[in-house]
């Protein structure tokens, strides 16, 4: 690497690296952001410290109102340090309250975008049918939002976003990830311990990438936008995506495309996974690919 190189990379400042309260306010425009619902509120779940779990005082969930380059924006955070980001009663409440007071700011002549910041294995365990029931109406306010203001999903890593959430993610006007970032419906584990090794390797850290990666999930459509992981590149990724507003219909909505990347892939003989982007009519990288 160039002397160049390294001062360009000294120069940045890694997104992933903050945790969720940190990375919110890193997004929102200097000196404008109010946490709502913070840990001094303590709103936290009465259904973990029965089970011997510690709650924690915002459940995991941050809330965050601030101006996105000058405008109204929420940004709704999920730390990965709490419970490996999982979803329970008390967080996806507070996701879906954000959410759906947006859509009623913008209904009322206050347009308010949002920013979710997607760390997290999907429905918190011990929480089962609650945290299964919150993660359908945060779909259902991302889907009542976004049809009037952009709802931005960011993936930054290492987590990434899995389970119910993921769900979510594919609701998104625009789905932003890092090389780092991971998307899937099941986690590697899960498939690995639902179907077994010879399914789907959990140890094999390439596979895993190849499959689920960033770098994968934007060649293939399924994510619009890949960025380095720096502060200051995220923040123009999420400002440009929500500048570009409300799109005439979002890839959710394409039914007919969907089924015929399925339809194309026989289950007898899938594709590698480095043919999968020329299966699915996307195969050159996006520009600003960082691999």
């Amino acid at each position: 690497m160039t002397d160049t190189g390294w001062e360009s990379l000294l120069d940045r400042t890694s997104f992933i690296e903050l945790n969720a309260r940190e990375r919110a306010e890193a997004l929102l425009d200097e000196g404008t952001a109010r946490e709502l619902c913070g840990p001094f509120d303590r709103i936290e779940s009465p259904w973990l410290e029965p089970q011997g779990v510690v709650p924690q005082s915002d459940d995991g969930v941050v809330v965050v109102k601030g101006g996105l380059d000058g405008r109204h924006a929420v940004v709704i955070g999920i730390e990965q340090a709490f419970q490996g980001g999982g979803i329970g009663e008390v967080s996806g409440a507070k996701i879906t309250a954000a959410l759906s007071l947006a859509a009623r700011d913008s209904r009322d002549g206050t347009p308010t975008a949002a920013v979710l910041l997607l760390e997290t294995g999907g429905v918190r365990l011990q929480e089962a049918n609650l945290g299964l029931a919150t993660v359908a109406e945060v779909c259902a306010a991302v889907l009542e939002l976004r049809a009037l203001q952009p709802v931005v999903g960011v993936i930054a890593g290492a987590l990434g976003c899995f389970g119910g959430m993921s769900i979510a993610a594919g609701l998104c006007t625009k789905l932003i990830t890092t090389a780092e970032g991971r998307l899937g419906l099941d986690g590697p584990e899960v498939i690995e311990s639902e179907a077994g090794i010879a399914e789907f390797d959990a140890s094999d850290h390439p596979l895993i990438w190849s499959i689920d990666g960033g770098t994968q999930r934007v060649r293939t459509g399924l994510a619009d936008a890949l960025v380095l992981d720096d502060v200051a590149a995220l923040r123009t990724a999420v400002v440009e995506a929500v500048r570009q507003g409300v799109p005439a219909e979002h890839r959710s909505r394409r039914v007919g495309e969907l089924r015929a990347r399925l339809e194309a892939v026989d289950p007898e003989q899938p594709p590698a996974p480095s043919a999968l982007a020329d299966v699915w009519g996307r195969s050159a990288p996006p520009k600003g690919d960082p691999s």
